[in-house]
């Protein structure tokens, strides 16, 4: 991507265009561009894709793989100490493992002590200061911060009594390779250094251009448990020749730097002590102070956890220039919301501006949205906005409704974290295109629908007297008697019109099943007729013809119709992998292993290992 940053001066819209935009450009300096269609024609960017809907392929390799997994895992649990552990993923179950990358904290778990602990970290000290002659500070650092390579060397000798002694004889025949605990030193992973490991080499002090580059950034102030980072994303400096990287160090003193910001920025961007001063870097530094923000007070909230991108950075300021942000007004700006230039580098700017251009957004609206910007964090900010999409999407608003509401409710959307719409749906107890008016009508609504506040029922309307009255004799028909308890919980559970229900409940006779067992299927779960045909249809398919349970089954547990496919598919797998081995019952009920939550089922399952 280098070529593209030849031209001096880039115009940060064909960079948002680059990363998917391609009509931001013309967009952005044609105001009166009418974007009403742009919804329905092209493809919004960057939307996650819907928890739960994951492609029938996906879900068919995770599915086979835990089959073949859980074998292996049964027999070797207790000899690798690995703990079986289910995680809820959306619907999914999956199963992990915990047997690499130990902290510090587990080594009491491995070892025997402490007390085991430190002495085995002393003979290593030992042996890496006395008899390699590495340095006391170097040593030590590998001894006290490898704990996966000293749980191997505690494996050797678990079997003897004195761990020290035992440890010191061990040294004597089998000289270690000095780079594992060296990179787990650093702060590396094994999982992240074994690429970097030398085939040919055991010995630190074979590489000595490593080790000089490694004391350089030591005596500069760089914390030896932060440089595995820079070792990640730079590799390349601990190759250079003697006094190169020290002058690169100054040659950053000499851009006004104080020492403590360079240890900052070096720990967070390592490719900056790449190649010769960074000039995107210089260029931010400059227009930095330009607008007014003073450096210290930037490195302040750098976050060494973090690496950043100088040339996006660039982007972003060049971006609110061209939005017509003087030089006073963008220094506030970025007084206030830091994160704009922080969060990714200015990622997230580019998501948020390249969304509302997609939808028909202007140059002058993104000016005022940036500018009046909300007390929240972009991040969230860009976050909370596909999840409004998401569900103006899912109560099947019209497009350009959705376009007209996302453009003039940004601020809206962008600043609460809404439920999930059937969540929503079920809790008003109201219909898609009521819920539609609603917003449409009112879109502060929305305000009201955020997680963590408690919804109340909508009352009826006109129209939903009218739909209440059709789903009463709907019910009547089918033997429920009047103002029963069962006729009221139909009726707060039932979504959609009384002539719909009538069809779901013909499509359940027609599949076999005798009209009275339709209906007290009904009476035990009435949700089950909330859901469209296509769907009934597809899960009767799979447990007649994927399960082998008889359609009868339904009769006892209609509950079965309200889980998704996905979840009955994972918890059926692992109810046969237990059947096969004699774990479990050879005809369970369905009820038995889908009715329980994902806990108590890891927890039943977890029991007959």
């Amino acid at each position: 991507m280098a070529h593209l940053w030849k031209l001096q001066k880039p115009s940060p819209l064909q960079w948002i265009s680059r990363v998917g935009q391609e009509e931001v450009v013309r967009l952005i300096n044609n105001p009166t561009f009418n974007g009403r269609n742009a919804l329905c024609c092209a493809k919004i960017p960057n939307l996650p894709p819907r928890r739960g809907f994951c492609s029938k392929e996906s879900h068919i390799t995770k599915s086979a793989s835990v089959g073949s997994q859980l074998g292996s895992l049964k027999s070797s649990c207790f000899h690798h100490r690995m703990t079986l552990c289910w995680v809820k993923t959306s619907s999914l179950v999956h199963i992990r493992g915990f047997c690499t990358d130990k902290t510090p904290k587990d080594l009491q778990a491995i070892s025997r002590s402490p007390r085991v602990v430190a002495e085995a970290q002393a003979a290593l000290v030992d042996y890496l200061h006395s008899t390699r002659g590495l340095q006391f500070p170097d040593a030590e650092q590998m001894s006290k911060h490898s704990p996966n390579f000293l749980a191997k060397l505690l494996k050797k000798v678990e079997n003897e009594e004195d761990t020290a002694r035992a440890l010191t004889r061990f040294f004597r025949y089998h000289p270690i390779n000095e780079f594992e605990p060296f990179f787990e030193g650093m702060g590396l992973k094994p999982s992240e250094f074994n690429s970097f490991l030398p085939r040919d080499l055991m010995f630190l002090s074979d590489n000595e251009k490593m080790l000089e580059n490694y004391h350089v950034l030591c005596n500069y102030g760089i914390a030896r448990g932060k440089i595995g980072k820079i070792y990640k994303e730079a590799t390349e400096i601990f190759s250079y020749e003697p006094g190169i990287l020290g002058s690169k160090l100054q040659a950053y003193e000499g851009l006004g730097l104080s020492k403590t910001s360079i240890i900052k920025i070096v720990a967070s961007s390592p490719i900056l002590l790449v190649g010769d001063v960074n000039r995107k870097f210089v260029k931010v530094l400059e227009w930095l102070e330009d607008i007014g923000i003073q450096l210290d007070w930037i490195w302040g909230i750098l976050s060494e956890k973090n690496s950043y991108d100088w040339s996006r950075m660039l982007v972003i300021l060049q971006y609110f220039t061209e939005l017509g942000f003087t030089n006073q007004e963008f220094g506030a700006l970025i007084r206030k919301h830091p994160d704009f230039l922080l969060d990714g580098s200015g990622k997230m700017v580019l998501l948020v501006s390249g969304l509302l251009l997609k939808l028909g957004g202007t140059k002058k609206e993104l000016f005022g949205l940036f500018s009046q910007f909300p007390d929240v964090q972009i991040g969230s900010f860009m976050k909370n906005m596909r999840r409004g999409l998401i569900f103006l999407i899912e109560i099947e608003m019209d497009p350009g409704d959705i376009q007209r509401l996302l453009l003039t409710h940004t601020e809206v959307f962008g600043s609460y974290s809404l439920k999930k719409a059937n969540s929503i749906l079920t809790y008003l107890n109201v219909g898609r295109k009521r819920l539609c008016r609603i917003i449409k009508d009112d879109p502060h609504q929305l305000k009201k629908y955020v997680l963590g506040l408690k919804l109340n029922r909508l009352p009826n309307s006109g129209e939903s007297e009218k739909s209440l009255g059709e789903k009463k004799k709907f019910l009547l028909r089918l033997g429920f008697v009047e103002k029963s308890k069962e006729m009221e919980k139909a009726l707060k559970v039932f979504r959609g019109k009384g002539s719909e229900l009538q069809d779901r409940y013909d499509f359940l006779v027609k599949t076999g099943l005798d009209p009275n067992d339709v209906s007290n299927m009904i009476k035990l779960a009435p949700q089950i007729l909330n859901q469209k045909i296509d769907v009934l249809q597809s899960k009767i398919d799979f447990l007649v013809n994927n399960l082998g349970y008889p359609l009868s089954s339904l009769i006892a547990f209609p509950a079965y119709m309200s889980y998704t496919v996905e979840r009955v598919k994972l918890r059926f797998l692992m109810y046969t992998w237990l059947r096969d081995r004699g774990k479990a019952r050879p005809s369970l009920a369905l009820s038995s292993f889908l009715a329980c939550s994902d806990k108590i089922f890891a927890k039943r399952t977890y029991l007959q290992l």
